[in-house]
This record gives structure tokens, sequence and C-alpha cells, in this order.
């Protein structure tokens, strides 16, 4: 679409590089080509815009086979207008001087023409093929056919239009007659993918066959090889045992040299330290016994001084003593004398009274006396007999 623009009652036109604008001014052509750009009056101006680019037109249409079957069409028409001044003398591409918009469809018109010439190409081919060989063939007929019949359409050229390519992109049966068609091909694959999964579970039935007989034998073997092992342990254990019983033999052997040996040094040693052990120990006893014989004549001096002044000490201890018995002995005899002198004196009931008070002296600790009546009467008797007299 043309891009127009307003300044002070002109107009100003700017195309695209795609777009063939023609301008009439009073009847005459004053700009005719792709991509123009002018100023114009509205008033005194017929625009028209012919697209010059590659444009397709997509169809989809139904026809009948020989066979009474309805298929379904979908193709796509590639063109182009070669000829911008009789394509606009041809139909009306004329735009708006104010909007630069198409004042009619001139591309649904277009449209129109293209797919009904197609239609009726393809209609005539699948008019007179079945529906097996339409479905086979029919996309490669019907495009030759559409192609041929374009280019042999008078009507496009003297419209200004050029054919550039026709495709077929499907021809579809009604969808009850596509499953009706697949399912023999459905069966025959269903039939193929059975016979394979009988084929493959046969193949897998003798493979596991062989796997099992594979397993059985390496089972076999590997028991025969297991009993193999087991000789050849009882193999290395004996000989292992044997070789180990030699070296311990060997070991014992040395080592019974060795403690001999030992034995021997230590012994050797025992002597040489007992020898001097016991030469030390003489030394000992000899410096021992010179010791003791100085202590023991040491103490025995020391004794007999003890012993004597222990002597000299008894004797002044005995004089001391005989001098003090002696002059205790004469002080009790004085004592004893003054004693007699003093009780000389007095009666007898006094001096029993006196000798009762020195024996309770004497006696022992008593805590209770009992007086039998017997004792009591006699006493009291006594003293009633005393105080009479």
């Amino acid at each position: 679409m043309a891009d127009i623009t307003r300044r002070l009652g002109w107009r100003h036109l700017r195309g695209a590089p795609t777009a063939h604008v023609r301008h009439h001014r009073s009847g005459k052509l004053a700009h005719d080509g792709p991509g123009l750009s002018f100023w114009f009056r509205s008033l005194s101006a017929a625009l028209s815009e012919v697209p010059v680019d590659d444009r397709e037109l997509a169809m989809t249409f139904h026809a009948r086979t020989v066979d009474f079957q309805d298929v379904t069409v979908q193709a796509t028409v590639t063109y182009r207008i070669s000829d911008p001044a009789v394509a606009a003398a041809r139909l009306d591409f004329s735009i708006d001087p104010d909007t630069g918009i198409w004042r009619s469809a001139p591309l649904e018109q277009l449209g129109t023409l293209l797919t009904e010439t197609a239609q009726q190409h393809a209609l005539d081919v699948l008019a007179r093929t079945s529906l097996a060989s339409a479905l086979v063939d029919g996309v490669t007929s019907v495009r030759e056919r559409v192609a041929a019949g374009l280019a042999a359409e008078p009507r496009l050229p003297a419209t200004g239009i050029e054919i550039v390519a026709v495709r077929v992109v499907a021809l579809r049966p009604e969808p009850e007659v596509e499953r009706a068609l697949r399912t023999p091909a459905r069966e025959q694959i269903q039939q193929e993918a059975d016979r394979a999964t009988y084929e493959r579970r046969a193949v897998a039935v003798e493979r596991e066959r062989t796997i099992a007989e594979n397993e059985l034998a390496s089972q076999i073997e590997l028991a025969r090889r297991e009993e193999q092992l087991v000789e050849q342990r009882g193999t290395n254990t004996r000989r292992e045992a044997e070789e180990t019983a030699a070296a311990d033999k060997v070991r014992a052997e040395a080592e019974a040299s060795r403690s001999v040996r030992l034995a021997e040094a230590e012994a050797a040693r025992s002597v040489k330290l007992a020898e001097a052990e016991a030469a030390k120990q003489v030394r000992l006893a000899d410096a021992e016994a010179q010791r003791t014989e100085r202590l023991t004549l040491a103490e025995a001096a020391r004794t007999v001084r003890l012993a004597e002044a222990e002597a000299a000490r008894s004797v002044r201890l005995a004089h001391a003593e005989a001098q003090a018995a002696r002059e205790v002995g004469e002080a009790r005899a004085q004592a004893q004398a003054a004693w007699l002198r003093v009780h000389a004196d007095v009666d007898v009931a006094t001096l029993h009274a006196l000798t009762g008070t020195r024996l309770a002296e004497n006696l022992p600790h008593i805590d209770s006396v009992t007086i039998s009546p017997d004792v009591l009467t006699g006493l009291l008797s006594r003293l009633g007999a005393g105080e009479r007299e």
C-alpha cells in the first residue's frame, strides 16, 4: 500500500519497490513505474497500484474420481503480475488519493480466477482416474495437468498474469474411506509384526536353550575346575605345611643353638660375676670382721667403763640407803617409843577404839555392812556393862 501525505492541498505519494504505480493526470499518463515518489493534486489525479512481487495462493477443493469417491485436493499456485499496465487496464487496481487503499478487491478477483481455472483442470483429470491410482500417482498428474492448463489459459496472459509454480500438497479421500484403505495395510503390517514376534520368540527360546546349555556346560566345567582347585589347594596346603614344618625345624634348631650359645655366654658371665661377687664378699667380710673387731673392742672398753661407773654408783647408793635406813629406823624407833609412852597411861577401851580406827583405815572399801541381831545384842550388852562399871 502506498504512503500518501497531505501538504497545503497537495498530496505526496511514496510507493514501495514491489508496487507498480500509474498516475494519470487529466487523462494523460504522468508517472508509471515501481517505487515512485511524487506530488499530485487529488482532484485531477487517477492513481492505480499494481503489486509486482511473487504471491502465494493456497486453494482447497473437492473432486470425484471415476469410482465415485470424493477426494480433497490441497494445492498452492505461485504467480506474479508481469504486465502491470495490462493488469491495471483489465482489473480495478485504483487507489484512494487520500488514503492509498484500493477502492475494490483486485487480488480476490485474481484468486478466484486462478482457483477456478486450476480446479477445472484438476476435476477433469481426477474424473478419469480411480481412487487407488489417484492416491498413488494423483499428486503428480494433478500438478502437471494444472500447470499445463494454467500455462495454456489465454485469459491469464491477457490479464498480465504469469504462473511461476504449481504445487499439490496433498490428495486425501474421505476419513471413512481412508480408514478402510488403511485396514489391509494395517492388517498386513500387524501380520508382519506378529510373524516377527513369533520369530523373535522362537529365536529367544532357541537362545535361551543355548544359554541354558552353555550355563550347564559352564557349571560342569566350573565343578571340574573346583575339584581341581580343591586338589591343588590340598597339595598347596600340604606343601605349605611341609615347608612350614621344615622352616619351624630350622628355626627351632637355630633357636636351640642360639639358646645354647646364650646359656654358655650367660653361664660364663654368671661365673665371672660369681667370682667377682665372691671376691667382693671376701673383701667385704674382711672389712666387716675388722670393723666388728674394732667395734667389739670399743664396746668392751665402754662396757668396762660403764660397769665400773655403775658399781661406784651402786656402792654410793647402798651407803646412802643404809644411812637413810638407819636414820629412818632410829626415827621410827623413837616415834614408837614415844607412842608407847603416850598410850601407856590410856585405858583399854580407848586402845580398843584406836585399834578399830587403825583397822578401819587399813581395811578395803566397804559399800554396806549387815549387822545381825545377835551381834547387835552382844554389842549393846557390852556397852551397857561398860557404862555400869
